[in-house]
């Protein structure tokens, strides 16, 4: 099972992922996590990779695709995997299609964790207060800037995925108990 967890940035997409993969042996790809790994592994990809960040320049979609595969196709994936912070935009949806086309492979779900992002100013400030769950992202400021990036790459995500009959979505306002339920639900059913 391939899952993708929706949301703006503090909907609790990490919180879910953490659980998901403790619970349901599910293994969480982070693309920032996988891009320090493989060039941590010195292998030929993870040595292109560096290349690209020693030099101060993004790297591009076609390697993240790449390693996504990578780990995708490897053992620990074997119970299924949660795709975190990809695709970001309509282009790489429509990459991640095509790759997992090609390994016979599809996206089981994406669910969407929907929240009323005015709360989210509240969820900051509470995670702020909370010296074990800070983040050094979190500030109002980077909120706001991540919300716009959110509906201006992201957001279009959903009517794709919707178009595509695998979208679900789940009432990210309940309590981290409920939200976790509801996601239950949705992965049960399949």
């Amino acid at each position: 099972m391939i899952l993708i967890l929706l949301g703006p940035p503090g909907a609790g997409k990490g919180t879910q992922a953490a659980r998901l993969v403790a619970e349901r042996g599910l293994t969480q790809l982070s693309t920032g996590d996988m891009l320090r790994e493989t060039i941590a592994s010195a292998s030929p990809l993870g040595k292109k990779i560096k290349a690209i960040v020693d030099a101060g320049k993004l790297v591009d979609d076609a390697l993240v695709l790449e390693m996504i595969r990578n780990r995708l196709t490897s053992d620990e994936c074997q119970n299924g995997a949660i795709l975190d912070g990809y695709p970001r935009n309509l282009t790489q949806a429509k990459d991640l299609d095509g790759m997992l086309g090609a390994l016979g492979k599809s996206i089981a779900h994406v669910i969407q964790i929907k929240v009323d992002e005015s709360a989210l100013t509240d969820r900051i400030t509470s995670r702020v207060q909370t010296a074990d769950t800070a983040r050094s992202d979190d500030t109002l400021e980077v909120l706001q800037k991540r919300l716009a990036v959110y509906h201006a790459e992201t957001a279009p995500l959903i009517p794709y995925y919707s178009q595509r009959g695998v979208m679900r979505v789940v009432d990210g306002m309940q309590p981290i108990a409920a939200v976790a339920a509801a996601i239950d639900a949705v992965l049960d059913k399949s």
